[in-house]
């Protein structure tokens, strides 16, 4: 009794942490046209602050799966956090631009270990039949949180100011680290191992060129000094850390257990919903606000009851996981998802917010069908001493290719507005914001048709009824 009691107060602990992260990163998307406002910088220049984030826990999430075997949970949990909140405080007080991208990074440091850390004492400290319940409340939770972010945030940022957002998160850290101090234990056994320094530049630089290469997509040629450049400097790198990987017996990040051909089908289709999700999620904000005109708090409306819905699918879609298997969810999700995403393709100046709302629930939907599911049942078909590694490769690369959809997709966004020969502006933006879910829905036909390819085979050996059988 005592053990199961302490296993639920290390799951608060974490659980907390996690929903404050996704906290200020909904709440960011709102805040992001008024930043652009007040510091007068441009779409392009204002989504750094979503994709560097992204960039910066991707980089973070392979770290982890060495910091976690290498040091005691409770030390590593505290300094993630405090890192964490000290970046919160700085956005809380920043006066420009460089400073707030700062403490963003500073944010995504701590979050980014908190984030493979959570799923990895999830995964560790229950048992197999009640995981897939466990992420669901996991993801119902993380879910929940943000479901009045959006409009709260908006009240907040048009009375009070976008810092307010970053202070009131930095609160709400600092009493999670108090009660950390108290209730966490060393769950998890640790190792003397040595930190693998080389693959870790490799590998940020990788991401970091790769990223900056294609955000600059919006204002540079492909073929100049600024785009071109760093995507040649970044698939070499990661090139390298690649090999680097498969070469040593004891690699910074295991990349043989993408052999295992589940696993790696659940890597690819997190990925792409990633895309999806994380550009869908910066662009429709940037329409509400910038091409419309309407205040934060309208735009916190429209998105609210999607958030809402999501809480409520999560911890529906774990049990039906766990008593099911992944076949159905995965089919369902990605089929909401490409009808929600051809929906919104067709943006007009006066396009109904509550069309807009409706849609956005439809992706919310599918995102809560996709999402947990998908991470619980790849890391279930790896071996238990692997899901360090397991959870770090699923959370960066999902993470990596989400915040390349949002560079990628804000650029579209521009080129094809400035290509469009309409006499507005608006008109051109809008013209730019369509061709962008058009694309996207290209891409949700792609996930929809990888869905199928993973049902038509035979009943995978990670499936919950397979396990108990």
């Amino acid at each position: 009794m005592k053990e199961n009691e302490n296993k639920t107060q290390i799951f608060i602990v974490l659980l907390v942490a996690s929903i404050i992260g996704s906290l200020i990163h909904t709440s960011l998307t709102v805040a992001l046209p008024s930043i652009m406002r007040d510091f007068q910088v441009s779409a392009a220049t204002g989504q750094w602050l979503t994709s560097a984030y992204s960039l910066v826990v991707a980089i973070m999430v392979p770290a982890t799966a060495y910091l976690i075997h290498r040091f005691p949970l409770k030390r590593l949990f505290l300094s993630s956090m405090l890192i964490f909140t000290a970046g919160l405080l700085i956005d809380g007080f920043s006066g420009s631009f460089p400073v707030l991208l700062f403490g963003r990074m500073l944010q995504a440091i701590g979050n980014g270990i908190i984030l493979s850390l959570t799923q990895v004492v999830i995964l560790t400290i229950f048992p197999i039949e009640k995981r897939g319940s466990m992420m669901g409340l996991y993801g119902l939770a993380t879910a929940a949180a943000p479901i009045l972010s959006p409009t709260v945030a908006g009240i907040i940022i048009d009375s009070l100011g976008w810092n307010s957002i970053f202070l009131g998160c930095a609160l709400f850290s600092i009493l999670d680290i108090f009660f950390a101090v108290k209730v966490l234990k060393n769950v998890l056994q640790t190792e003397k191992q040595r930190f693998d320094s080389l693959s870790m530049v490799l590998c940020s630089v990788g991401f970091s060129a790769l990223l900056l290469g294609l955000g600059n997509l919006g204002i540079k040629t492909f073929f100049s000094f600024h785009v071109f450049v760093p995507l040649v400097i970044g698939t070499l790198s990661l090139v390298l850390f690649v090999k680097r990987q498969l070469r040593q017996e004891e690699p910074f990040l295991n990349l043989r257990i993408f052999s295992n051909n589940e696993f790696r089908s659940a890597v690819i289709i997190a990925m792409v919903m990633y895309v999806i999700m994380m550009a869908g999620t910066t662009l429709i904000p940037i329409y509400i606000q910038t091409l419309r005109g309407f205040s934060a708090t309208v735009s916190g409306l429209v998105t609210m009851p999607g958030s809402l819905i999501l809480a409520v699918i999560n911890p529906f879609a774990g049990r039906i996981y766990d008593r099911f298997g992944i076949q159905k969810l995965v089919v369902c999700g990605s089929g909401i998802l490409l009808l929600s995403s051809v929906s919104i393709s067709f943006l007009r100046v006066d396009t109904s917010l509550i069309y807009i709302s409706l849609m956005y629930i439809l992706r919310l939907i599918a995102i809560g069908l996709l999402m947990m599911p998908i991470t619980t049942w790849g890391l279930s078909t790896i071996k238990t001493n692997s899901i360090a590694h397991g959870t770090a490769l699923i959370t960066s690369l999902r993470t990596i290719a989400g915040s390349i959809g949002s560079a990628v997709f804000v650029s579209i966004m521009i080129v094809a507005s400035q290509h469009f020969t309409g006499e507005s502006s608006v008109l051109r933006d809008i013209h730019g914001m369509n061709i962008a879910f058009m694309i996207l829905s290209i891409l949700a036909l792609v996930e929809f048709i990888l869905s199928i390819g993973l049902t038509m085979k035979k009943k995978h050996k990670s499936d919950p009824q397979s396990i108990q059988g």
